[in-house]
């Protein structure tokens, strides 16, 4: 087109574009302002008409460059309605910059001077370092006041335009709703007038009031800083413009200039400046003198803020110059910094608006901070209100929103609540109730509907959509969110201003530098489209894309100073993922929705990969925010299972859109969650977003920054959450109403537990409310208050009488419907100021309460009325266990008040004050109702029960008034008040002034006092004349017992009868009354006791003592300690104790003594025949037992030990000890004796009158000692044995006989001997002619020594044994050992060699004799040319007389086994031979097969549990055959084949004399024993088939089992137990060996074969046949045939399933010299033990019974007559219970010679123990008793404490495994050691020779 044609196109577009835009002015204004912001539009000429003012406008778009006019011309074909005619002409001639029109072309001079904006420098002014002109006052005055009109006169046209004005927000002249303000840290408090505190919520109601405040504290110095806080989308931007505009309008009178920067803009000034440029240069230019003008500034610097908005955003760092000056240039920072500090600008106000995070230190430290929370649910509702114009749309807007939770939590943010309202603006007419809000669910939806909404005829251009995002994401990343003109193509930037996406404002880079900027109109939108272009753009790959998908922390302490620009970057992007988003995706990326959903699949993979891991608080709430975008069910629930149990959120703010996406994850947990949330600011309505969240379980608020708003909203929250058991809301400053509004939803808290409401402001008059919750709400069990702390415990109400009724078992039980209505509540009121007038309305409070577990109101201000009037109350109150009242003022009257008070209270249990420590506590016993309640649970005897009485008698009480400074003038008033109590028990008067002359006073007035269990008076400064005037009290005070007095400590206590249970703490024993206990226990005369420690004991004072002490009743104990005690007062003291009949102990303890006084203590045995025993021991311990009158004499004990004897105190001290008519134990142990001393001893040893034992260890002696013993020993002719160690043990006891012995033995431990002493000890074994025994246990004797010993030890005629034990015998070998046995110079006839226990015996016999069969023998090998062959034959000499031979437990080698094959034919005397547990090849088995063969005389044979093989066992059944004189036959464990069954057979039938057989665990079955039968049929000899005797050295192991219903019941235990033990030794055995067949299987059929050939068994006096798998067929016919068995003896038919048939058959055929009975585990039941007991009962014979592991049930044996002879009973694991006790007491009582009582693993409780403590004292002979895994507690096992203090003789009962704690458990131990707690057995063994 040529120039011409072009001209006059565009002459006629111009003319219809001048048309256009003169019908719509105000559209033209508006893109005027937002493309020059800093034109002024009201300063043109009002004189111009629409046209001329069009042209205007149009002149200053082109003059702002050809960018500007292309995006103007983009917006009027975009927005206006333009004929597609004219649209592309315009596009193309102007929209492309092609060309422009000529009426553009004007110069910008013609504008008028007053179009100089805001903002621009007069270009004659400088501002700057120029010096300031001294110029007057007034005209400082006059340029001053006009530059402040000129700025508040620009600030008015800013904002008083309704078009936007520059960098105003979009809808800055909407209606504006104040938000929520709250202050975090003020520097000074409000002032009065002027509002309220801070965190008040009435002063964050109203705009003008919140405004106000923000500048209403008294900092008259100083800096005055305020930094309001707020999260994006707050509204901090807009409060500060707002702020600007109330100050145009006048509304902020304080202040006279006002100056609002942005860190945003600041960021793009890179130069330094002063703060006069800063102020004038950038902001407002006065119009001269702006010296002058910065002077009046500084001048009146507490009239001028400055706002500073966006600080976050602050990029620059702050220079390191220190601080600027006013004429010093410096960064923007810098200054602020300087403005801050005081340092420029002193006394200014600044204001600061920052997202949160580290702030900048340019802080100052008391700068005050405010949050800013944004919208609550009214505010929401009045902007909605507001924002729609008319009402039928605000009613629909308002429905919608009250009926979505989540609508509410996206309007809290007020950003996002104009987001909302714009968006149903559009949709709310077109759309049904309800579904409006569904097309809203999430912020981004909200985003993508508002463009929607904006977009013109709701069609949105993709490519304007990805280029404004690209441009977006670009500014994110380089940190820019201010754009110029060409940072955007005209295009983009039309769609963004016709959609109002862009806000424009002019900025300054520096002195007349100006620009026009654009931004986002929030930030989040700029995250928005930057999300939009990740997700949408082909350039982003799926790696780029998912890198954004990061959280980042904001906790407040990080070293990161700012917020990043791209933390809401991951929201936005999650939000773009969801599902709902597809279609408007695919719409921008022009991409079907498969593609679509690949990106957003990257997305939702790495959501799905942090959701899975351990976050912080702050990642935490980022994470919730982005998953509940997705509306993805699937992975909020990963997100919600993943959480951890505990969820804490430490130091970052939190607004109720954080807490709503929280509880929005927390719906799909299934776990229940705790939310600690600590020193978090949080915003005040936020405890909304926890309605109806039952997944929280316990939940805690931490902060001072959570007010009363908050606790309001949190009160109002509370009764929707359903799970919630632990509520914390500490250190948060709440005020009285704030508090009663929590404590007041405690009714609608079921599961509630606890309630913490520490560190509160709480008012005494709201403390009585507090209780009056407390009582009346109820689940309340405990309410605590001490100064700060504020505490409720809670737990779930007990079912009401109404909910009772439907349970048809409670109905008509009115007791029980009582205890289901009743509850205790706890009171801790400490230290609240409480007074009378509070305790009176407390009192009529808990008067009509519940019952009272404990009332606590120490540190009060009660005084003595207050006191009084709670003590009075007590009674009424009906408090359970305490009442405190210490620190409450209480004077000595005020004492005898309260005493006087409680003196009939009747469960008064102790009421202990001291007025020193300022202590008054009252403690209460349960009510008599209770206390019958729990008797009638707890499980006593009947005997017990039938006795108690129908009422029971109140609990005695214990009154201590202790350290309160009574004096004797007090004692009479004092006893005056305590005789009103009529149960008074125990009185401590300790720690107070009495005197002497009070206990003088005071024992006249005891008896008027009753019966007390004690009575304290330590600590009243007593002399020992006080212990005369208390001695007497024995006679006149029938309560007093003991008497205990301590010098050194002050102690002064009489005591009556106190059990061990008193002392017990918490009441785990019950208290027994008077009645059940003297019906449980034989009544025992108590003795009284004396007790007198660390007293000077002088003669005179021991004389007195003792006449004071002559008319006390008895039996008496004296138990005395001095320091030292003179022999002249020993003698004293000895000589007056004899002279008391009533004395039955003596004891000086912790007394020096001196050496004498052993010979003054062993003379006081003649002189004091009743004297029992005297024990001294270190010269610092005597005890003297007395025996009383009626008892006879009898043995007499003395024990001098550690005294210092020596040679010189041997004679005198034995001639005094020989006056003694009968000794019985004489000790002398840890002496300085000697072998001088011994040698002295040894010879007076026959003038001694000892009967039992002689203890002599620790006493120096050597090995000379030793040997002398060996001489000396056979001339006393009492001595039984002798036995001395030398090691370590240092042990030396002999032991007498009353009558003289023939046999002596000496054991001799660790005595070193060397060859030296061989000979010596050889010596004195043959001069003492009566010594028979020698045992030598690790004595060093070698073999060498050995052999020595034996070759020089010649007894001139007898039998001599001699024992060695030493290491080497184990590995020595038997051919050494018998190569020992040749060098014997007597006859052996007894050989036994144990390798495995290292032993071996000998047997000699003198002297030496030859048999003629042996030499015979000797000559046949007479050939000597080999050493093997001269070995035989000196063990044919020295063994010619050999009648056992005994190996066990050996590794016969094969040279051994020759060696035995030669030598056994030539012993023609041996009687027994053993082979046992050893180690024998086949080589040697032929060996000893062929030497046994000749051994036709054996009568003992036993080759059991050798390791042999069958075809071992064959061989060795050969050598059966010639046997015929056996008697014994033992091949237990042996593997017994039909072969070698068949050779046992055979041989069996030329046995015709064998007594006992032994085949235990053979493997025989029934066939099999059908062969052994028959062979037995010729033996009718036998007398046993039974297990081994108790004296054979193998031991049995018997298997302990439990019940099925035991089984399982102890962790970590099995339910077996296997312990390995010898028979008792009190049993006596059937005479000979025994035959065994039990642990085969022999079955029914061989019983039967059994049964056949019994009678044929005349002899038979033990058969045991356990484990044989018998059945009750086979047992009726065995126990048919034992019935003419007619010397039976011992029955074993256990571990068979015999049933009650085969009990009835052998209760009817039972064997009348029956001895032992076992049947363990034999599947009897009651019926069949009963049976069986009756049958028993009185037998004469029977000593053993065994019934273990049969299901007894509630039953027992009981007997009538009894069994006099039995000595153990075996009743383990039968499920014997309670209701067996006492019969089963009744039938042990009448076996008098029980030793031993097995009742293990059964169901035994108290009451069994109640009954086994009544006749353990009649069951003198008992040694044992086991009650292991029973149900006895602590209470029986106090039973049979009180069971053994009757003197029973029972060394142990074995309580393991009962339900007794091991705190209790060692308590009781320690009362009585025989109490037995632990696993292994530990039974105390009898010591030897007793």
């Amino acid at each position: 087109m040529d120039p011409d044609s072009l001209q006059l196109g565009t002459e006629h577009l111009w003319n219809w574009l001048v048309r256009l835009l003169s019908k719509d002015s105000e559209w033209l204004n508006a893109k005027v302002k937002f493309f020059l912001p800093k034109m002024d539009l009201c300063s043109g000429d009002k004189a111009q008409d629409a046209t001329q003012g069009v042209i205007l406008q149009l002149r200053r778009l082109h003059a702002q460059g050809r960018a500007t006019w292309q995006a103007f011309i983009h917006c009027v074909c975009m927005e206006l309605d333009v004929p597609l005619d004219l649209e592309v002409p315009l596009l193309s001639t102007w929209g492309h910059g092609v060309a422009f029109p000529s009426q553009l072309e004007a110069s910008e001079e013609s504008q008028p001077a007053s179009q100089l904006q805001h903002g621009l420098k007069r270009p004659y002014q400088s501002c700057g370092s120029s010096p300031r002109p001294k110029q007057c006052k007034k005209q400082q005055l006059e340029l001053a006041q006009r530059y402040l009109k000129l700025l508040k006169t620009s600030t008015q046209q800013r904002y008083g335009s309704k078009i936007p004005g520059p960098g105003q927000p979009l809808a800055f002249h909407q209606a504006y709703i104040p938000p929520i303000l709250q202050w975090s840290r003020t520097p000074t408090p409000f002032r009065t007038q002027e509002g309220m505190a801070p965190g008040d919520p009435k002063a964050e109601d109203g705009a003008d009031v919140s405004i106000r405040d923000l500048f209403s504290t008294r900092a008259d110095k100083g800096p005055r800083v305020t930094v309001l806080l707020g999260k994006a989308g707050m509204g901090k931007t807009t409060l500060a413009h707002r702020l600007c505009q109330r100050w145009a309008d006048g509304q902020l009178d304080r202040f006279q200039a006002l100056f609002l920067f942005e860190f945003r803009q600041l960021n793009l000034i890179t130069r330094l400046l002063t703060l006069p440029q800063l102020l004038f240069d950038l902001y407002l230019s006065p119009e001269a003198g702006s010296d002058l003008v910065f002077q009046y500034l500084e001048e009146n610097a507490n009239g001028v803020l400055l706002i500073f908005d966006g600080l976050d955003q602050a990029l620059h760092p702050r220079s390191s110059r220190g601080q600027a000056g006013p004429e010093d240039p410096s960064p923007a920072l810098d200054l602020f910094s300087s403005l801050c500090r005081g340092t420029l600008l002193p006394g200014c106000w600044v204001l600061a608006t920052s997202r949160p995070g580290k702030l900048p230190n340019c802080l100052p430290t008391e700068a005050a901070r405010v949050h800013m929370w944004g919208f609550d649910r009214p505010r929401v509702e009045e902007y909605v209100g507001r924002f729609f114009p008319d009402q039928p749309g605000q009613e629909a807007a308002l429905a919608e929103l009250r009926g979505s939770r989540h609508l509410q939590s996206l309007c809290a943010v007020p950003a996002l609540c104009q987001v909302t309202c714009l968006c149903l603006l559009r949709l709310l007419p077109g759309s049904p109730p309800g579904q409006s809000a569904a097309l809203l669910p999430t912020v981004t939806q909200n985003y993508v509907q508002m463009l929607s909404t904006l977009g013109p005829r709701g069609y949105l251009p993709p490519e304007a959509l990805l280029e404004l995002s690209e441009v977006a994401l670009i500014g994110l990343q380089t940190g820019k969110v201010i754009f110029s003109v060409g940072d955007i193509r005209p295009p983009t930037m039309a769609f963004a201003a016709a959609l109002s996406l862009l806000t424009s404002f002019c900025i300054c880079t520096g002195p007349g530098h100006r620009d026009t900027g654009y931004a986002f109109t929030h930030l989040s939108l700029q995250e928005f489209f930057a999300a939009l272009y990740l997700m949408t753009s082909p350039k982003v790959d799926g790696n780029a894309l998912a890198s954004h998908i990061t959280l980042s922390s904001r906790w407040v302490l990080r070293t990161k100073a700012r917020p990043g620009l791209l933390d809401h970057l991951p929201t936005f992007l999650a939000g773009l993922a969801s599902r709902a988003c597809r279609p408007f995706l695919s719409l921008v990326a022009q991409r079907d929705e498969m593609w679509v959903s690949a990106r957003q699949a990257v997305v939702m993979q790495a959501l799905r990969k942090l959701a899975a891991r351990r976050l912080t608080g702050p990642k935490i709430v980022a994470l919730c925010h982005c998953v509940g975008e997705t509306q993805e069910p699937e992975l909020a629930s990963l997100m919600a299972q993943s959480l951890p149990c505990h969820l804490s959120f430490h130091n970052f703010p939190l607004t109720y859109a954080d807490l709503a996406a929280l509880t929005s994850i927390l719906v799909h947990r299934n776990a229940p969650i705790h939310l600690d949330f600590e020193g978090c600011p949080l915003e005040p309505h936020c405890p909304e977003a926890l309605v109806g969240c039952e997944q929280v379980e316990n939940l805690s608020f931490k902060s001072r920054k959570c007010g009363d708003a908050f606790a309001e909203a949190l009160s109002r929250s509370l009764p929707t959450m359903g799970s919630l058991k632990k509520l914390g809301f500490q250190d948060n400053q709440l005020k009285d109403w704030a508090v009663l509004n929590i404590v007041e939803v405690l009714p609608c808290l079921p599961q509630l537990r606890k309630l913490d409401l520490s560190r509160n402001n709480v008012s005494v008059s709201t403390l009585l409310c507090l209780t009056k919750v407390a009582v009346e709400c109820p689940t309340v069990r405990t309410l605590q208050v001490r100064e700060a702390d504020l505490i409720f415990l809670l737990s779930p109400p007990t079912k009401t009488a109404a909910e009772l009724q439907g349970a048809p078992d409670l109905q008509g039980n009115a007791g029980q419907r009582e205890e289901a209505q009743s509850r205790s509540l706890t009171l801790r009121l400490q230290q609240c100021e409480l007074r009378f007038h509070e305790a009176q309305g407390l009192i009529a409070q808990l008067q009509e309460g519940p019952r009272l577990d404990e009332v606590d109101l120490s540190g009060n201000q009660l005084d003595n009325e207050g006191c009084r009037l709670m003590a009075e109350a007590a009674s009424q109150l009906h408090i359970a266990r305490s009442l405190d009242l210490s620190d409450n003022g209480l004077s000595v009257d005020g004492v005898y008040c309260v005493l006087s008070a409680v003196s009939m209270c009747r469960t008064l249990a102790e009421l202990h004050i001291s007025l020193l420590h300022k202590t008054v506590v009252f403690t209460f016993a349960p009510e008599q109702e209770e206390q019958k309640g729990s008797w009638d649970r707890t499980v006593l005897p009947v005997s017990l029960t039938c006795q108690m009485p129908s009422e029971l008698p109140p609990r005695p009480a214990a009154i201590r008034l202790t350290h309160c400074g009574l004096q004797a003038k007090h004692l009479e008033q004092l006893c005056r008040a305590l005789r009103g109590s009529c149960h008074l028990g125990q009185l401590d008067f300790s720690g107070n002034a009495l005197g002497d002359e009070g206990v003088a006073q005071l024992a006249q007035l005891l008896p008027g006092l009753g019966a007390l269990q004690s009575l304290d008076l330590s600590e009243n400064g007593l002399s020992l004349d006080a212990v005369f005037m208390l001695t007497p009290c024995f006679s006149t005070l029938p309560w007093l017992l003991h008497l205990d007095i301590s010098s050194d400590s002050q102690r002064v206590v009489l005591r009556g009868d106190r059990r061990g249970r008193d002392r017990w703490t918490g009441g785990s024993l019950p208290d027994f009354p008077a009645g059940a206990q003297s019906s449980a226990f034989h009544q025992r005369c108590v003795p009284r006791s004396l007790c007198l420690r660390q007293c000077q004991l002088e003669p005179l004072s021991l004389a007195c003592l003792c006449e004071t002490l002559k008319k006390c009743p008895g039996p008496l104990e004296v138990k005395l300690s001095c320091e030292v005690l003179s022999d002249q007062s020993l003698e004293t003291l000895l000589h007056h104790l004899a002279r008391l009949p009533q004395l039955s102990l003596l004891q000086l303890s912790q007394t020096r003594l001196s050496p004498k006084s052993p010979l003054l203590l062993a003379d006081f045995f003649s002189l004091c025949p009743r004297v029992q025993k005297v024990d001294l021991r270190s010269l610092c311990h005597v005890t003297l037992h007395f025996r009383s009158s009626e008892e006879p004499e009898g043995k007499c004990c003395g024990r001098f030990t550690g005294c210092g004897l020596s040679q010189e105190h041997v004679e005198p001290l034995c001639w005094l000890l020989s006056k003694c008519e009968d000794l019985n134990e004489l000790d002398l142990s840890a002496n300085m004796l000697g072998d001088d001393g011994l040698r002295c001893l040894l010879e007076c040893l026959p003038q001694l009158p000892v009967s039992g034992s002689l203890d002599l260890s620790h006493n120096s002696i050597s090995l000379e000692s030793v040997l002398g013993l060996v001489k000396i020993l056979p001339s006393c002719p009492r001595v039984q044995e002798a036995s001395v160690n030398l090691g370590s043990e240092q042990s030396f006891w002999i032991h007498f006989s009353r009558q003289e012995k023939a046999r002596k033995t000496l054991r001799l431990s660790q005595c070193n001997f060397g060859p030296e002493h061989v000979s010596r000890l050889a010596t004195g074994l043959n001069q003492a002619l009566k010594l028979t025994a020698l045992t030598l246990t690790r004595c060093c004797l070698g073999l060498e020594q050995l052999t020595r010993l034996l070759s020089l030890l010649r007894w001139p005629v007898g039998l001599f044994s001699l024992r060695v034990e030493e290491p080497w015998v184990g590995t020595a070998g038997v051919l050494a050992l018998l190569e020992v046995c040749t060098q014997a110079s007597g006859n052996i006839t007894e050989i036994s060699i144990s390798e495995t226990q290292q032993q071996f015996s000998l047997q000699l016999e003198f002297p030496h004799q030859e048999n003629p069969e042996a030499v015979a023998l000797r000559l046949a090998h007479c050939d000597l040319g080999t050493h093997h062959n001269l070995l035989v034959w000196q063990l044919m000499e020295t063994c010619a007389r050999l009648q056992q031979l005994s190996l066990s437990q050996v590794n016969l080698c094969d040279t051994s086994s020759l060696l035995l094959q030669n030598l056994l034919p030539s012993l023609s005397e041996l009687k027994t031979f053993r082979l046992t547990s050893s180690c024998v090849s086949s080589e040697g088995l032929a060996h000893l097969i062929s030497g046994l063969s000749h051994c036709h005389h054996l009568e003992e044979l036993d080759l059991s549990n050798n390791p042999f093989v069958e075809k071992d066992t064959e061989a060795l059944m050969t050598v059966l055959e010639g046997m015929c004189w056996l008697k014994r036959l033992d091949l237990s464990h042996l593997p017994l084949g039909s072969s070698a069954l068949a050779l046992l057979t055979q041989g069996l039938s030329h046995m015709s004399v064998l007594q006992s057989l032994r085949l235990s665990r053979n493997g025989i079955c029934d066939v099999g024993c059908l062969q052994l039968l028959e062979a037995l049929r010729a033996a009718s000899s036998l007398k046993e088939l039974g297990p081994r005797p108790s004296g054979n050295p193998k031991m049995g192991c018997e298997i302990v089992g439990c019940s099925k219903r035991d089984s399982g019941q102890t962790p970590g235990r099995t339910s077996w137990k296997q312990k390995t033990r010898v028979g008792s030794p009190h049993l006596r055995r059937a005479e000979g060996p025994a035959s065994v067949l039990s642990h085969n299987q022999i079955r029914d059929f061989g019983a039967q074969h059994l049964a056949a050939i019994l009678p044929a068994l005349p002899e038979l006096r033990k058969i045991d046949l356990s484990g044989n798998g018998i059945g009750p067929a086979g047992g009726v016919l065995l126990v048919e045939s034992l019935a003419l068995c007619k010397h039976l003896e011992e029955l074993m038919l256990g571990y068979n399933g015999l049933g009650d048939v085969t009990a009835l058959r052998l209760a009817q055929r039972l064997p009348h010299h029956l001895r032992v009975l076992h049947l363990p585990s034999s599947g009897l039941s009651l019926e069949g033990a009963l049976l069986l007991s009756q049958a028993l009962d009185g037998r004469p014979y029977v000593e053993e019974i065994s019934l273990a592991v049969n299901s007894l049930a509630t039953g027992v044996p009981h007997f009538h007559q009894g069994l006099p002879l039995l000595r153990q009973i075996d009743l383990v694991s039968c499920e014997i219970d309670n209701h067996a006790a006492k019969p089963l007491a009744a039938s042990l009582v009448l076996c008098p010679a029980l030793e031993e009582v097995l009742l293990s693993w059964n169901l035994l409780g108290d009451e069994a123990a109640a009954e086994l403590a009544r006749v353990l004292p009649r069951m003198s002979r008992l040694k044992k008793m086991d009650l292991e895994k029973n149900q006895i507690t602590a209470c029986g096992a106090w039973l049979l404490v009180e069971g053994l203090a009757q003197g029973s003789g029972i060394q142990v009962i074995r309580l393991w495994n009962n339900p007794i704690s091991p705190d209790v458990a060692q308590h009781l131990q320690s009362e009585e050691p025989r109490l037995d707690f632990a696993f292994f057995d530990k039974q105390p063994q009898p010591p030897r020779g007793s």
